[in-house]
């Protein structure tokens, strides 16, 4: 398969894909003619890939699970470890949007939006 194939089919920019080789995380073989050739297997790592960045797992964290989901001795406690890890970061990132929100939404709600020049909103960004 050609980077368009691929791309359409693993449902990523041919940007991405060039990104991730760049990086190391897929190598595709090479035409004579330099142009890249993608095999069934790039194909099933590029959609695994794809898959772990739409649920937010940092690149390190794919070069680790695509190394697991290759390897058949992995133990699942390894794979385990770095989906904990990630679901925590999320958990914390959602602790921490809801405390903007309530914030910003106090701000809002302070705010009577009208013609005076008074706004609690810049008051509440100004102090902190």
């Amino acid at each position: 398969m050609n980077i368009g194939d691929v791309a359409e089919r693993a449902g990523l920019p041919a940007k991405t894909i060039r990104y991730y080789e760049d990086i190391g995380l897929v190598t595709p073989q090479r035409a004579a003619n330099g142009y890249r050739r993608f095999r069934e297997a790039d194909l099933h790592k590029l959609t695994f890939l794809g898959r772990a960045r739409s649920l937010g797992f940092s690149i390190e964290d794919c070069r680790a699970l695509l190394a697991l989901y290759e390897d058949d001795s992995r133990a699942s406690a390894d794979v385990k470890r770095i989906a904990e890890d990630h679901l925590a970061r999320i958990d914390r990132k959602i602790a921490e949007l809801s405390a903007m929100r309530e914030t910003l939404s106090h701000l809002v709600r302070a705010c009577s939006g009208d013609d005076k020049p008074d706004c609690p909103i810049l008051h509440g960004l100004e102090n902190g």
